[in-house]
């Protein structure tokens, strides 16, 4: 990653950090060092520092006895994460289908008719749509406490190399759901928009176990 003045002041230093976690340029168990990291990135010390409490708060960083560092990827902590953000996944499109307004359903709509023109085999373009339908979910949900939360365990997935989430193969799986949940939301059938999530995030669970245990296998494999 560029320094900051590089990439713009607009990117303030928590974005920036945050930002290089989640690329994996700070790999887990890095050790965060404010000099280090101020002159690495062209930073205060004082907004790196204000920029580090931000990522303990939010799990990306947290504290040893030898000081900040990245958070290590957890296996278990993967799994309570889905089945976290499986419950309250189900409850923001219990409430879309209650609150949504007509833009969230435009919105909706549009996201939709974007993931119909992808290419199935282009999984960048295909997770970069899943994850922005689903966030267009939680804004239509209307409920800030909800939203924080979400945006706060979807960034700790993050964390995680991607996984057959957005295989080809399920391009037309992941089509169907989603189409069924935003006719759900749309029709404001709060019990169908949770009952669908719910079943979506548990078909997402079971991938992302499946995938876990290929690359437990594969470093196992390789020791």
């Amino acid at each position: 990653m560029a320094r900051v003045e590089d990439v713009g002041e607009q990117m303030s230093a928590y974005e920036v950090l945050r930002q290089a976690i989640l690329e994996g340029e700070l790999q887990p168990g890095v050790h965060l060092v404010e000099l280090g990291l101020a002159d690495r990135f062209g930073l205060g010390r004082t907004k790196i520092r204000d920029a580090l409490i931000r990522l303990e708060h939010d799990g990306l960083a947290e504290r040893r006895p030898r000081g900040l560092f990245v958070r290590e990827r957890n296996p278990e902590q993967l799994l309570d994460i889905y089945d976290t953000r499986g419950v309250l996944e189900a409850l923001a499109g219990r409430f879309a289908a209650e609150r949504r307004t007509e833009h969230d359903l435009r919105t909706l709509n549009r996201l939709l008719a974007v993931f119909d023109e992808l290419d199935p085999h282009d999984t960048e373009a295909v997770a970069a749509n899943n994850a922005q339908f689903h966030r267009a979910i939680w804004r239509a949900a209307h409920n800030e406490s909800l939203l924080d939360v979400l945006q706060r365990l979807d960034g700790h997935l993050r964390l995680w190399p991607r996984t057959m989430l957005a295989a080809p193969a399920r391009y037309d799986e992941v089509r169907a759901r989603h189409g069924a949940i935003l006719d759900a939301i749309a029709a404001r059938d709060a019990e169908q928009a949770s009952a669908l999530t719910t079943d979506h995030f548990r078909r997402n669970r079971e991938l992302r176990v499946a995938s876990l245990y290929v690359e437990l296998g594969d470093v196992a494999g390789t020791g």
